[in-house]
């Protein structure tokens, strides 16, 4: 199981001491430090569609240049995350070929069936 996101995320750092205080192994991979590739972008595209993954209410899309923001598909918003991993709604998690983005404490319960 691997948790992808940046350490200093509020959310991601929840996550974390979720997983943790509920004896989940876990390893994490920090974007920012570990990079993000096109390949496992688009993986996961194919498991949930890339509108859930592409986080448009973050700063990073914020300061994205106009043609940037517009007109965006699968294609050109894979590639703005491989461009700026911080587009990556946070947390991504991977677990036995499944994925979770975001985190919310009752989801993740369900998920593990804690």
């Amino acid at each position: 199981m691997t948790l992808f996101g940046i350490k200093n995320c509020d959310t991601v750092r929840k996550a974390r001491k979720w997983l943790e205080q509920n004896e989940l192994d876990v390893d994490f991979h920090d974007f920012r430090e570990d990079g993000l590739s096109a390949a496992t972008i688009e993986q996961w595209c194919e498991m949930i569609s890339w509108e859930t993954l592409f986080n448009k209410r973050s700063t990073s899309f914020r300061n994205l240049t106009e043609a940037e923001k517009s007109d965006i598909t699968q294609k050109k918003a894979i590639a703005l995350m491989e461009l700026y991993p911080t587009l990556v709604k946070r947390p991504v998690l991977v677990c036995k070929g499944k994925i979770k983005v975001g985190f919310k404490e009752a989801e993740y319960k369900a998920w593990f069936n804690l």
